[in-house]
């Protein structure tokens, strides 16, 4: 599996925006391609967040997100989740990698 990772850091009372976003763009993203994601918030900065998303191959993840990206609806979705960020901490990091091994189930 193809696995996205990013880091950012979301204003800690706007917790509820953030996940009605990701809601948003999870139903975006399945019209494309199949997608599974978890979003992890630190316990010792809650303003951090890890996102996490799998998809089957980086072929088919590549092929869907030029698609995606046109997508005038996750256009805005992303500009309202950048006014989320924390302001000293604008950055999105970004990760790929590729899953070898999963112990246990989910």
């Amino acid at each position: 599996m193809f696995v996205k990772v990013y880091q950012y850091h979301i204003h800690s009372d706007q917790v509820d925006q953030l996940l009605e976003i990701q809601d948003k763009t999870a139903q975006i993203y399945q019209k494309y391609l199949e997608v599974h994601t978890i979003y992890l918030q630190s316990k010792r900065d809650c303003t951090k967040w890890v996102e996490i998303s799998k998809y089957k191959n980086e072929e088919e993840y590549l092929k869907s997100i030029t698609l995606i990206n046109e997508d005038e609806e996750i256009q805005q979705l992303f500009k309202t989740f950048q006014s989320l960020l924390v302001s000293e901490e604008k950055e999105i990091s970004e990760e790929d990698y590729i899953e070898k091994k999963v112990i246990g189930g989910e």
